[in-house]
């Protein structure tokens, strides 16, 4: 069995769309929406595809009509674009997104997974990158042999103990210095972390035909096309 893992698509069906290998199952951490030109996309790719999908700050701020609670320096575009998927969104697709969990408990084969988007004890917001001395804490509070989070826009593999904390990296609007698309795979009780190129530039003018204010177009555009931008947190 292969299942895709991929988190945080945020809107980029360009990059959804390119994913280069087949899979069994595709599971999606969360943050469908927001700062991408393409949510409605997003969203009924996901419906129609994914096996399981839990519910990410940026689809409770869609589904909910409530703040996203990012950082400053992402806030001005997380608004705009947060503006923009709630008027192209239907109802439809705006009940789905409230309607997703928040945590899912699965098992596949031999091995028992917890999946959330941020970590277990706040799972919408809560913000531990890979060295965080949390996830001690964050496992001991859970059942299953693997936690699966995303948020950080980070891809890691971290062991603690027995047990093993995977972060797929994120699909749509990576931090990681690159501009590809990350993802996890898991096949037959094994992990690897995985990125592929696709094309930027489709969805950088997407953006700029939406129109949005020259500032946060520019700063979305420069975290497509070069995988960073200063104060990353999320």
């Amino acid at each position: 069995m292969k299942i895709a893992i991929i988190s945080d698509v945020h809107g980029n069906y360009e990059a959804l769309r390119s994913i280069p290998e087949p899979f069994d199952e595709l599971w999606v951490l969360g943050d469908l929406v927001n700062y991408g030109p393409e949510p409605g996309g997003v969203v009924d790719f996901v419906t129609g595809n994914s096996t399981v999908v839990v519910r990410g700050n940026h689809d409770h701020s869609i589904g909910y009509d409530v703040d996203p609670r990012c950082n400053a320096r992402y806030r001005k575009m997380a608004e705009i674009t947060r503006r923009y998927t709630a008027s192209v969104l239907s109802e439809e697709q705006k009940a789905l997104l409230r309607r997703l969990p928040l945590k899912l408990e699965l098992k596949r084969q031999d091995t028992s997974f917890y999946l959330c988007h941020a970590k277990p004890s706040d799972p919408l917001y809560g913000y531990c990158p890979e060295q965080s001395e949390e996830w001690v804490c964050e496992l001991d509070h859970i059942q299953g042999d693997v936690l699966l989070v995303g948020h950080t826009h980070t891809p890691f593999i971290r062991r603690i103990g027995h047990r093993v904390v995977v972060n797929p990296g994120s699909l749509g609007q990576p931090k990681t210095g690159s501009p590809d698309g990350c993802y996890a795979v898991w096949q037959d009780g094994v992990f690897q972390l995985k990125s592929f190129p696709y094309s930027v530039d489709k969805t950088a003018g997407r953006l700029r035909r939406l129109g949005f204010p020259q500032e946060v177009e520019k700063d979305l555009i420069t975290v497509l096309q070069s995988g960073s931008l200063e104060g990353t947190h999320k």
